[in-house]
């Protein structure tokens, strides 16, 4: 926004006010200049306009910027208004008046004789020629002129006077003729602007009452938002005038007429935005303006105004959260918020706070709204919604300040009662699953058919996102403390989770305030297990995540294929784990687990593995208070994981999510569990059909190890490394099969698991199982090393079930703790082995 201090053409500031760029001059050359006044002063000393005369006025006009009218240039414009014997055509006279306008806002002390000229001829030009040649310019830079004229310090009283009340009488009698055109609004305000700040106060309640009562009349000016921050900056700057100055009588005629009395006749968007300049002069006022005793009640009664009017919306709405189409209620709450984003501090009132909050959900992120025309049965096709209505709704003011609007909602949150902090809440949580449903059926019914109108749609929502976790911050500051009961905070605790879950899509971007509000939540959900399972529990059904019965329209729905829920469940998997240990494994079984088993199928790898993470968490939980119970359901689980995990790879299962899976298993399920068995097996099974199908298609794949990430390799690394994980009674059994699996590759492929087996070996630290490690490593080298016959792989078969019972044997040796067998055990070993 421009400075006000800057400000020399009050228009031009009122425009920059809302983001719109002033008329853009041209830099005319000095001699063009110089021959457009010549080309003028012949037009008077010949009594005859020509069309090159207009032509002068347009290159004096273009070099506005740059352009000096000094007094003679002035005279000779007057003389030309004036002039009876000269016949000029009515588009000439709002370049006229223009130039008129220029002269006497840029001379630093333009004549006062002059001026009074000035202000009779252009009396008589309104009482005669306006009738007849009236135009929304000819309007609009009258107003402009007679206000400007009406400013200057030197002019006399009586000519001040004049020039009010024909301006007056101007925006009385015809204004509508600037309604159609919004461009020329500015200059109006602007003359309205000069004129109350004239030093008289003759006709200042007239000139007040003009400003805010204009909007409301039939075929008055447009009631939109940039007319409305207009009245805001216009009213700031008229009231940071009348401090400055000191005008206490004015200041006082000001409040009474505009904020301490109701007037029917003034529309309530253009009262907001009044009171708000005159918050945003009272807090940029020097400090020396404090002095004032009107100030501290002008403020009272600003603030008081817009809590009324923002009261009137409330008493007046039947549905806070949809303001439908009523053009009027959607102004007015554009206006509130816009108003209270910029005009400083305001006194917390739960008016203010629920107004922004529907401000928030059905102005600012119309979402809902959009979605509904979107879904609208026609054809096939959207119907009722422009994508151009979107991206002018992306480039709004509105749009554009609302993190600054946000800003001001969470600050009125934090003040008010708890009773209204509970209604708005509500309001936004209830807005994030709305959010969540609506986007799902859009967001399949665009793709595709309408990327860049859901491309436009998603910027709205990632906006909406940020805001709800600035509110869910500021709910988190206020709630989760010990002022307020456990079960208050376990409750907000969940609907925040439950809320950011539906939003997660929407994360486009890390954000510290999002970490700060989960992790606050997070900590304080963790610790109970009744919140835990009742964030648990939101999660949609296995059915729900599977079918379409929530759209509207029928669609082809492929579960995975739906990004908008796959978002949401990656962050219930995500967050899940961190309260799991409070979890029940009832609980686990029946809402967790289908939707973990789904997911772990899910084609996006970000995905799959999470769902591998969630269960590697599970599986690593502490005990239940039904030990059994728990237990046995890992044991369950654990099957089906196995099963489903090597069934998608490598096609679907990232090995990362399955090697942490397995891991997880072999650490934490009891020592000699079914499961590992079965997982084990497993494990090797696929590892043998991996190697059988690659080795046709990839015979040179063993020549390097590291530089090769082939899905049979991934495989037997995972195998190789639980050999130092898995427990005692399990550990034969893998070196049986995994001893067959080596004996039956390729020699190459023989040599390079043999090299990684020494080194993994060799660089234990387990006394423990080494030893047997060592000498079954050595046997199978043996064997790698024969040539085998026909025969062999049986008597190979024969031997490693003998090394098998070996082994199985010094485990027993090892839990019955005797160990001045062991030497002796491991003579006979290494007997056999040779």
């Amino acid at each position: 926004m421009a400075k006000q201090a800057n400000t020399l053409f009050l228009e031009e500031w009122l425009r920059s006010t809302i983001g719109s760029s002033a008329n853009q001059s041209s830099t005319s050359s000095a001699r063009a200049i110089i021959q457009a006044w010549a080309e003028l002063r012949d037009c008077l000393q010949h009594q005859s306009f020509e069309p090159h005369h207009f032509q002068s006025l347009k290159i004096l006009l273009d070099a506005r910027t740059s352009l000096h009218v000094a007094d003679p240039q002035a005279k000779l414009l007057v003389s030309i208004l004036s002039s009876t014997n000269l016949v000029i055509p009515h588009e000439a006279y709002p370049p006229l008046l223009r130039l008129l306008y220029i002269w006497v806002r840029k001379s630093f002390r333009p004549s006062s004789v002059l001026i009074d000229s000035a202000v009779e001829a252009l009396s008589h030009l309104l009482a005669t020629e306006f009738d007849s040649k009236k135009s929304p310019e000819f309007f609009s830079e009258g107003v402009l002129l007679l206000g400007a004229f009406s400013f200057v310090s030197s002019v006399s009283e009586s000519s001040k006077t004049v020039c009010l009340e024909l301006l007056c009488r101007l925006l009385e009698d015809e204004y509508r003729l600037v309604s159609p055109f919004s461009g020329l609004v500015p200059d109006v305000l602007a003359g309205i602007g000069y004129a109350l700040s004239s030093s008289v106060i003759v006709h200042y309640v007239r000139t007040l009452n003009a400003l805010l009562g204009i909007w409301g009349k039939e075929d008055g000016l447009p009631g939109s938002v940039s007319n409305g921050l207009m009245i805001l900056h216009l009213v700031e700057w008229v009231i940071s005038g009348f401090i400055k100055s000191r005008s206490q009588e004015k200041l006082q005629i000001f409040a009474k007429e505009t904020l301490d009395t109701l007037k029917t006749d003034c529309v309530p968007f253009s009262i907001v935005m009044a009171a708000a300049g005159v918050l945003r002069a009272l807090n940029r006022s020097p400090p020396s303006a404090h002095g004032l005793l009107i100030l501290s009640s002008l403020r009272v009664s600003a603030e008081n105004r817009i809590e009324s009017v923002a009261r009137g919306f409330i008493s007046r709405s039947r549905d806070l959260d949809n303001s439908g189409d009523d053009c009027t209620t959607s102004l007015l709450l554009q206006c509130i918020s816009l108003a209270l984003a910029r005009c400083g501090s305001v006194s917390s009132q739960p008016p203010l706070l629920i107004s922004l909050a529907s401000a928030l959900l059905t102005e600012i992120f119309p979402l809902r709204r959009l979605y509904a025309r979107i879904l609208e049965p026609t054809h096939g096709s959207p119907v009722g919604l422009e994508p151009g209505k979107i991206k002018e709704h992306l480039s709004s003011v509105i749009f554009k300040e609302a993190g600054a609007i946000s800003g001001v909602f969470c600050n009125q949150y934090m003040l008010v009662d708890e009773e209204n902090k509970i209604i708005v809440e509500n309001m936004i949580w209830r807005f994030c699953q709305e959010l969540y449903s609506g986007h799902r059926q859009v967001a399949f019914l665009l793709r595709g058919k309408a990327d860049e109108l859901l491309e436009d749609i998603e910027k709205i929502a990632e906006s909406a996102f940020l805001m709800v976790v600035v509110f869910a911050l500021a709910v988190t500051k206020q709630k989760l403390n010990s002022k307020f009961s456990t079960e208050r905070q376990m409750e907000t605790s969940v609907l925040i989770l439950v809320s950011f879950s539906c939003l997660e899509y929407f994360r486009r971007m890390r954000l510290s305030e999002y970490m700060d509000a989960i992790r606050g939540v997070v900590v304080s959900a963790q610790e109970n297990e009744t919140a835990c399972i009742s964030f648990v529990e939101s999660i949609p059904t296995y059915v729900d995540l599977t079918s379409s019965q929530e759209f509207r329209q029928k669609v082809d729905y492929i579960w995975f294929k739906d990004e908008v829920q796959t978002a949401r469940i990656l962050f219930y998997l995500r967050v899940i784990p961190t309260c799991i240990e409070r979890l029940p494994g009832s609980v686990f079984s029946r809402v967790v687990a289908p939707t973990m088993f789904l997911y772990v199928g899910h084609p996006n790898g970000k995905v799959a593995r999470a769902s591998h993470t969630m269960f590697a968490a599970f599986i690593s939980s502490g005990k239940d208070t039904n030990e059994n119970e728990k237990e046995l359901l890992k044991e369950q689980l654990a099957f089906y994981y196995v099963q489903r995990s090597l069934a998608g790879f490598p096609v679907i299962t990232p090995f990362e999510g399955m090697a942490s899976g397995v891991a997880a298993m072999v650490r934490n399920l009891p020592a000699g569990s079914p499961a590992t068995f079965y997982c084990i097996h497993s494990l090797v099974e696929k590892a043998s059909k991996l190697c059988a199908d690659i080795a046709t298609q990839k015979p040179n794949m063993w020549k390097n190890w590291e530089g090769e990430s082939e899905p049979c390799k991934k495989i037997l690394e995972l195998l190789l490394r639980l050999i130092s994980l898995v427990d005692i009674q399990v550990l034969p059994d893998l070196m049986k099969l995994l001893a067959q699996l080596i004996v039956a590759l390729p020699k190459e492929g023989q040599n390079v698991v043999l090299n990684e087996l020494y080194s993994q070996v060799a660089e234990s630290d387990d006394v423990t199982r080494k030893p047997t490690l060592v000498s079954w490593l050595q046997s199978v080298s043996y064997l790698c090393s024969q040539s085998i016959s026909e025969s062999a792989p049986s008597k190979a078969l024969d031997w490693l079930n003998w090394t098998s019972v070996l082994v199985k044997a010094y485990a027993q040796m090892l839990d019955a703790e005797i160990p001045w067998l062991l030497p002796a055990f491991r003579m006979v070993h290494l007997m056999s082995v040779l």
